[in-house]
């Protein structure tokens, strides 16, 4: 059954505007793999893109009209299209279905026992950790996450079994389209200032995808997060609503005992209330195969969202250590001379600042040095400064042109607002405007034992490949002339 709003067959010939990217891909490949005859358009050509042609997909690069089919049932957009676009507007004067993203994956969830992941921060992780658990332990889930797992076009799966995991995007409150079984909430905080002007907004939005939870559903909540406390109040006392909190605070159902780092890696200890673990009060202990504090407290809300759906917490726990990371969250590129490459899509101050320390944890006596990029004029407008003090954290920090996506630069605000925010707090910090510089300016910087981010939310994360052949580079050099520091 397709969610209000769309006729039963409008997904059987779909054309994806947009196909390529993280959201739309995924959605994509699920429908091709249910027999849909998916076609799309993208502006560039891209692993992701050959991986849905070679499940079957027709992809045509750069738009124009004449790419949407005229038997197509629909044609599926996000909220980053934009009205002008020569495929929708073919699309309206031919009066074939515009169907929102969401409304697709909410048609794709028909017939499962659907988790949703919202939050702020963490969705992509959280929402990987539970798939590639989920399937570790036989379950075959069906999953769309808004990152690879692995190889391009990982980022989701059809499976046979009844669970279905996605991300819940709050940012255009797409989120309100999803009925779930159960949903987590990790955070609560102010971001998307292009969608909301106030924290109240941020609360009812949170609060109208609580109300979607199917009657007898579970909500699994951060008891830390000050934001999600407050929401935890405001949904209080709704009928046919469980609520499940998780973390640290001593009144969590899921309490965290212990989060020990180990390099890379944590040890987490959490002790779950009567009824989730056993018949009394358990403790389970369990490895997360990624660094840092709030990646722990993402496999805890992972965990607890599990025995929501009846799967033993004793079995989820040890199968979450089989997820060793999503690219671009804390990903490892590679290490050349002595020194580590790292991707990171923080963009938010939160984010930046935990990446930061969770890395920090690892890198021994080397340092962290940042290469950022700022995310959205509308973000660095009203977060600049926090972005900067975040920042301050990295030992030395160059930071590039603030990468607009879908937006139009705003007269006054740039990268300056970070870079002297994070000067005003003692940093060690530079700006570049020219990204080709950076290769070589990084491989400059670098020493032995170092680590290196490459971290933001844009086209940031294509540097990092480049600054390490040009370490790679450094130290053939290094090695001809002094022949003795080879390795033999």
């Amino acid at each position: 059954m397709a969610p209000a709003g769309i006729a039963p067959d409008a997904l059987d010939r779909p054309h994806f505007i947009g196909i390529g990217g993280a959201g739309m891909s995924g959605v994509a490949k699920v429908l091709v793999q249910r027999g849909a005859r998916v076609a799309g358009s993208d502006s560039k050509d891209s692993p992701i893109v050959a991986a849905l042609r070679e499940l079957g997909a027709t992809v045509h690069i750069g738009h124009a009209a004449g790419n949407v089919a005229p038997d197509a049932t629909s044609v599926v957009i996000s909220s980053a299209i934009r009205a002008d676009n020569l495929e929708l507007v073919t699309a309206r004067e031919r009066g074939i279905p515009v169907v929102h993203r969401s409304d697709a994956l909410a048609a794709l969830m028909n017939g499962h026992r659907p988790i949703a992941v919202a939050g702020t921060h963490g969705k992509t992780t959280t929402t990987s950790m539970l798939a590639v658990s989920l399937r570790t332990l036989g379950l075959d889930p069906s999953y769309v996450i808004g990152g690879d797992l692995d190889a391009p076009g990982s980022s989701a799966e059809h499976g046979g079994g009844e669970i279905f995991v996605a991300e819940a995007d709050e940012s255009d409150r797409s989120f309100h389209k999803y009925a779930p079984e159960v949903a987590i909430i990790l955070n609560v905080e102010l971001d998307h200032h292009a969608n909301y002007a106030s924290m109240d907004e941020i609360y009812d939005s949170f609060r109208t995808f609580v109300e979607r939870i199917r009657p007898g559903g579970t909500l699994v909540i951060s008891a830390d997060h000050p934001g999600a406390r407050e929401l935890t109040a405001k949904v209080a006392g709704r009928e046919g609503l469980r609520v499940l909190t998780y973390g640290e605070a001593a009144d969590a159902d899921v309490r965290v005992l212990d989060v020990v780092p180990h390099g890379l890696t944590s040890e987490v200890t959490v002790r779950l209330a009567k009824g989730l673990g056993g018949d009394d009060d358990s403790e389970i202990a369990f490895t997360v195969s990624v660094p840092g504090r709030h990646y722990a407290h993402n496999a805890v809300a992972a965990l607890a969202a599990g025995a929501a759906l009846d799967v033993p917490a004793r079995d989820l726990a040890p199968a979450i250590a089989s997820y060793t990371g999503v690219k671009r969250r804390l990903q490892l590129k590679g290490t050349a001379a002595d020194v580590q490459v790292i991707d990171s899509y923080a963009h938010h101050p939160t984010e930046i600042a935990a990446d930061l320390e969770a890395i920090r944890g690892g890198a021994g006596e080397g340092r962290v040095l940042v290469v950022f990029q700022p995310h959205l004029f509308s973000r660095t407008q009203e977060l600049g400064a926090e972005m900067g003090e975040a920042l301050a954290l990295a030992d030395a920090s160059v930071v590039l042109d603030i990468y607009p996506a879908r937006e139009d630069p705003v007269p006054g605000i740039t990268s300056d607002l970070v870079i002297d925010a994070a000067a005003r707090h003692g940093a060690d910090v530079a700006a570049e405007h020219d990204r080709s510089a950076i290769p070589g300016l990084i491989a400059g910087m670098a020493k032995p034992g170092d680590l290196v981010l490459t971290m933001g939310a844009g086209d940031v994360t294509d540097l990092g490949p480049e600054i390490l052949a040009r370490l790679q580079t450094r130290r053939a050099r290094s090695a001809l002339r002094n022949p003795a520091s080879r390795e033999s």
